[in-house]
C-alpha cells in the first residue's frame, strides 16, 4: 500500500475535504486568528469534528503581494501547532511550505504530507526530504508572472512534467503524488476558470487532484469584487462542487462542514460506489 493510500484510505472513493489552518498574521482570509496555540487547537478540533479528512498547516502567507518570511520564522509558527496537534488528531497533517528545511522539521514534528505551492521547483531538495520521510507530496502549479496568452493546460502539463521529474529523481513514487492546478496563483482570471473547466484533462495524467478555491478573489470577481473573503462561502461551495464533478479528489477549504455536506451530494451522484451513495439524502 502506498503512503498516500495509508494516510487517506478513502481517496478516490469520495471527495475528501482538507481543512485549512493558517498560523500566520497575514493570510488573506484568516490571518492572525489562529496564531495562538490554544486557538489553533480549538480550530483544528472544530475542523476535524466537521469532517475534515486532513488538515493543512501553513506558516507563510502566499496571497498576492505577500512578504516572504525566513524559514526560521515560518518554523517558529508551525512547529508548536504540529507538535501539539499531531499526536492528538485522528487525521493526517500536511505542511504547507515550499522550503525544504521547513518540510524536514515539520515531518519530524508529526506532519505526514508536504503541500508545495511551487511544485517542488522553488527548492527541489524538498523532494528529497519528502522521499526520505516517505511522505506524499501535493504538487501545485505556479508561475512568477501572469501571461494571458498561454494555453493554460499546455503550461500546466509542461510544469508538471518538470515537477514529476524532480519527484521521481528523488525517489517519490507516482502513487504518492497529488496534483493541484493552483487556482489563485500565476494565472489570469480567465485562465483560472479555464483550468477548472479543463480538470478532466489534468485528471487524465493519472494522479489524484486537489483543488483550492476557498474564499479566493477569483470568486469575488464573479459575484462582487468588494466582497470580503469570509463572505465568499457560497461561491466557494459552487466552485468546489464543480471541481469535484470534474474530477477533483480533494478540496482545500476554510469552511469544512458545508463543503462536506455539498461533496456528499456530489459523490452520491457522480461516485455511486462511494459511501455517500449509501446515505439517505432525505
Amino acid at each position: 500500500m502506498s503512503a498516500l493510500a495509508a494516510l487517506l484510505p478513502e481517496l478516490g472513493r469520495r471527495t475528501l475535504v482538507m481543512g485549512i489552518l493558517n498560523v500566520t498574521p497575514d493570510s488573506f482570509s484568516d490571518g492572525g486568528r489562529f496564531q495562538d496555540l490554544d486557538a489553533a487547537r480549538e480550530q483544528a478540533a472544530r475542523l476535524v469534528e466537521e469532517g475534515a479528512a486532513l488538515l493543512d498547516i501553513g506558516g507563510e502567507s502566499t496571497r498576492p503581494g505577500h512578504v516572504p518570511v525566513p524559514a526560521e520564522e515560518e518554523q517558529a509558527r508551525v512547529l508548536p501547532a504540529i507538535r501539539a496537534l499531531g499526536p492528538a488528531l485522528p487525521v493526517p497533517i500536511s505542511i504547507d511550505t515550499y522550503k525544504a528545511s521547513t518540510a524536514d522539521v515539520a515531518l519530524k514534528a508529526g506532519a505526514r504530507i508536504v503541500n508545495d505551492v511551487w511544485g517542488l521547483q522553488r527548492e527541489p531538495e524538498i523532494a528529497t526530504v519528502a522521499a526520505h520521510h516517505g511522505a506524499p507530496v501535493v504538487v501545485m502549479h505556479n508561475r512568477e508572472t501572469i501571461d494571458p496568452s498561454l494555453d493554460i493546460m499546455d503550461e500546466m502539463r509542461a510544469f508538471f512534467e518538470r515537477s514529476l521529474a524532480i519527484a521521481r529523481r528523488a525517489g517519490i513514487p507516482d502513487r504518492d503524488i497529488v496534483l493541484d492546478p493552483g487556482i489563485g496563483f500565476g494565472k489570469s482570471w480567465e485562465q483560472h476558470l479555464e483550468a477548472l473547466r479543463r480538470l478532466p484533462e489534468l485528471k487524465a495524467l493519472g494522479f489524484p487532484l486537489l483543488v483550492g478555491v476557498s474564499r479566493k478573489s477569483v470568486l469575488g470577481r464573479i459575484h462582487n469584487a468588494a466582497t470580503a473573503p469570509a463572505d465568499r462561502l457560497f461561491g466557494s461551495i459552487a466552485a468546489h462542487v464543480a471541481a469535484a464533478s470534474l474530477g477533483a479528489d480533494i478540496v482545500r477549504v476554510h469552511d469544512v462542514r458545508p463543503h462536506v455536506e455539498a461533496c456528499q451530494v456530489v459523490d452520491a451522484i457522480t461516485r455511486p460506489a462511494s459511501r455517500a451513495g449509501d446515505r439517505s439524502l432525505a
